[in-house]
């Protein structure tokens, strides 16, 4: 049986628009008048819960003369890390990506004019589905999840799969020494908004750069490819749009991969499960193990070596990202007031992945 009627609805979560958030509405329906054909007549805008790094809102507008649900992306306010919040390559990336296997929304308009709102933004299609928030997928059939499992690890491949060169992306960032560099950039973004000392944080700045693999693939790399950011057919267990994309670079493909699987061996969430401690067999949800294979034989890669660094990799990236919303959070400045809780998550994610290197 289902147990969908004691699931969390997976609608996403819309919010007014938050007062740390607003901008001038009437100036963006100006502007959007102007650049979106057809397009005319008063926004009516709210704001998704989520959207932790980038403020992310539902506009609801009328296009040649139909009602049209449109989803638009900025910056937050404040002062920013130079190197964050770039929409316009989330932009660029979807736009790149849409005549492939991997699906995304149609982008319609990228503005970096800040006068208009105040800060860069985008707008695209909102992409009408499912978004579910914990990996565990609630309310699906077993059946389901494993449908949706074999969907992730799917786009995931085709993702991997595209050429850089072949869709205008050749130049979207460096080939080569990715590990090396993004241990370098995570290493400066997390000192840049520490809040305290984290033994683990600073032995993994040290162990990370000595202990980098041989391989040094260059594909598109999402960055941020979870459950969370994937949103599912309204009623079909696929996936229809690929989301946040603000992190994609050209990278090595191992880290999606990794960053995937950092919930088969993240520490229990309080009283709920995650893939490390729940009956995944029960639930429909491949092991990591499954998950792992899988992902070898669409991409025709016979094995995976060192996969502990790259799961130590990805959990203190993760760590390193937490701890930017949540200096965001004591700011006041972050999408979500959940943002202030998240503190405690940096050393726990950093104590798990030291954990993995010492074991690696």
């Amino acid at each position: 049986m289902s147990d969908a009627t004691d699931a969390p609805s997976l609608l996403p979560e819309l919010t007014p628009v938050r007062d740390a958030h607003r901008f001038d509405e009437a100036a963006l329906a100006e502007y959007l008048a102007k650049e979106v054909p057809g397009l005319s007549g008063p926004l009516r805008v709210q704001q998704f819960e989520g959207g932790q790094s980038n403020p992310t809102f539902r506009i609801e507008a009328r296009i040649d003369g139909a009602e049209r649900a449109l989803v638009l992306r900025k910056k937050p306010p404040g002062e920013l890390l130079k190197s964050a919040h770039q929409v316009d390559r989330e932009y660029r990336v979807m736009t790149a990506l849409r005549d492939t296997d991997v699906p995304v929304p149609e982008t319609l308009v990228l503005c970096e004019d800040e006068s208009v709102i105040g800060t860069s933004f985008y707008v695209m299609a909102c992409v009408e589905g499912r978004v579910s928030p914990d990996a565990l997928l609630p309310g699906l059939e077993p059946s389901e999840r494993a449908a949706v499992y074999e969907d992730v690890i799917r786009v995931l491949a085709a993702l991997h799969s595209v050429d850089p060169e072949a869709v205008g992306l050749g130049d979207f960032g460096r080939p080569g020494n990715y590990y090396a560099r993004q241990v370098s950039r995570w290493s400066r973004q997390y000192e840049a908004s520490k809040t305290s000392e984290i033994e683990s944080m600073e032995a993994l700045m040290r162990w990370l750069p000595e202990n980098i693999p041989d391989s040094d693939e260059s594909r598109i790399a999402h960055g941020d490819y979870r459950i969370g950011n994937l949103v599912l057919h309204p009623t079909e267990p696929r996936i229809v749009a690929v989301l946040d994309w603000e992190l994609c670079t050209i990278g090595h493909p191992l880290a999606d991969l990794a960053y995937l699987c950092m919930g088969y061996h993240g520490p229990a969430a309080g009283a709920h499960e995650t893939l490390a401690t729940a009956d995944l067999g029960a639930l429909g949800i491949p092991s990591e193990e499954q998950l792992l294979a899988r992902y070898c034989e669409l991409t025709g890669r016979q094995r995976i070596e060192r996969w502990g660094f790259y799961l130590a990799f990805q959990l203190f990236r993760s760590a390193a990202i937490v701890q930017g919303v949540y200096k965001r959070g004591i700011d006041g400045n972050a999408s979500s007031e959940r943002a202030r809780t998240y503190g405690a998550m940096v050393a726990q994610q950093a104590d798990h992945a030291w954990r993995i290197a010492k074991g690696a």
